[in-house]
């Protein structure tokens, strides 16, 4: 039943693998408790919605040069705004 579901098309003929690619694997990462703690911190504000500003400051730097970034207390207004809406009808989403 399974050969109905998923049909599987292999090639006619004679044929041979002739060149396999190395996948260059990075080195691995040492592990630190500090970066899991950070990491972890991360984790959990994300999922009650709390942006992180010092992602916010690297975009501004990178794509906005040329504007000053919002202080840390208006950016998290701003998303606080954006997720939960005081205006009565205006619905959306938090886009930082």
């Amino acid at each position: 039943m399974s050969d109905a579901i998923h049909q599987v098309h292999r090639p006619h003929g004679d044929w041979q693998i002739l060149h396999c690619n190395v996948i260059a694997a990075s080195p691995p990462q040492r592990f630190s408790w500090r970066g899991f703690w950070r990491g972890l911190q991360q984790c959990f504000r994300l999922m009650v919605g709390v942006q992180d500003y010092q992602k916010y400051l690297q975009h501004m730097r990178r794509h906005h040069p040329g504007q000053a970034p919002m202080s840390e207390r208006d950016f998290h207004r701003y998303c606080l705004d954006a997720r939960f809406p005081s205006q009565a009808g205006k619905l959306g989403k938090c886009p930082c």
